[in-house]
């Protein structure tokens, strides 16, 4: 099913037995920042990213390999090095995704950001190493960027697609089916918001993190919330701006987020986490995130 009708989708999405098993990936990748700046095109839809602002890119590369460490201890994670030809190529999520047995390529709207998928080392871990088959949606006409647009609840095996300029109906369409969903919900971010995970968490099928301002239609952030209710966090504008949606599960007892996120959140928000079963983690990066992504962006999940 994929459908943009809330009612329809919960109605089925309620009836699915809940897995109990891979509500988080297995392993993650990251790619370093190499000569780390902010890109013309990247910031010409992205609210998030001010071009006037200095970046440094020894801080970010020290940010990126403490987020590498980190992460390391909670799941396995390896790192690939980055390219000074596509510098600002730290967010691997919206280029790679994977199901078991095959690498996801997304279709991305800016040059700068399609040259990062014709990575050979990449594509020739996961094929030669790994024995990974390779779903391209480079070759259809749809842009979808992955889990940037896509916001997918593994334990269900459904998913919540926000089009935007980073993905259109035909991209919606193809991310379904290459990613083997039961069902998928279709909605309109608000003007002005380029991802959905920036707005939107699903935390391995128990909890939800999101920020209703970032949906076109207040209604479907209400349905989304009410069905993980209790276990609902609902952002404010200024939370939202701090990335505090941008976060992830990397293992089912533990929330991460960048630090800026986790100091935006109030103790009830806190509370509502720790009920559903989430610690919060989190690590420095706001060097990163001039960017206009925070630390779900630069995280590409394996199952």
């Amino acid at each position: 099913m994929i459908t943009r009708d809330p009612a329809e989708f919960f109605a089925f999405a309620r009836s699915l037995t809940v897995r109990g098993e891979a509500t988080t990936a297995k392993a993650a990748f990251l790619v370093a920042p190499e000569q780390f700046q902010l890109a013309d095109q990247s910031a010409s839809d992205n609210r998030y990213m001010d071009l006037g602002a200095a970046v440094d890119p020894a801080r970010a590369a020290a940010q990126h390999r403490a987020l590498h460490q980190a992460m390391a201890q909670a799941l396995p994670t390896i790192c690939f090095p980055g390219d000074a030809r596509t510098p600002d190529a730290i967010f691997p999520n919206n280029v790679f995704a994977t199901v078991p047995g095959a690498l996801i390529l997304g279709h991305m709207r800016h040059p700068v950001r399609q040259a990062e998928r014709e990575r050979a080392d990449i594509r020739g871990f996961f094929r030669d190493v790994l024995g990974y088959a390779e779903i391209d949606l480079g070759k259809q006409p749809g842009v979808c960027e992955l889990t940037g647009a896509l916001v997918i609840d593994h334990a269900r095996g459904i998913g919540y697609c926000g089009l935007s300029e980073r993905c259109d109906a035909a991209g919606a369409q193809a991310m379904h089916a290459a990613f083997g969903l039961r069902a998928t919900l279709l909605f309109d971010l608000a003007p002005g918001e380029y991802h959905s995970n920036v707005v939107l968490a699903v935390l391995a099928g128990r909890a939800v993190v999101l920020a209703p301002d970032g949906f076109a239609d207040a209604a479907i952030a209400r349905a989304i919330a009410s069905f993980y209710a209790p276990a609902t966090v609902t952002l404010g504008r200024a939370q939202k701006a701090a990335f505090a949606g941008n976060c992830i599960a990397l293992a089912p007892d533990q929330a991460w987020m960048s630090e800026q996120a986790d100091r935006s959140l109030a103790n009830a928000q806190r509370d509502v986490l720790a009920r559903a079963g989430f610690s919060v983690r989190s690590v420095s990066l706001d060097e990163l995130e001039k960017a206009g992504g925070s630390l779900r962006c630069c995280v590409a999940e394996l199952y």
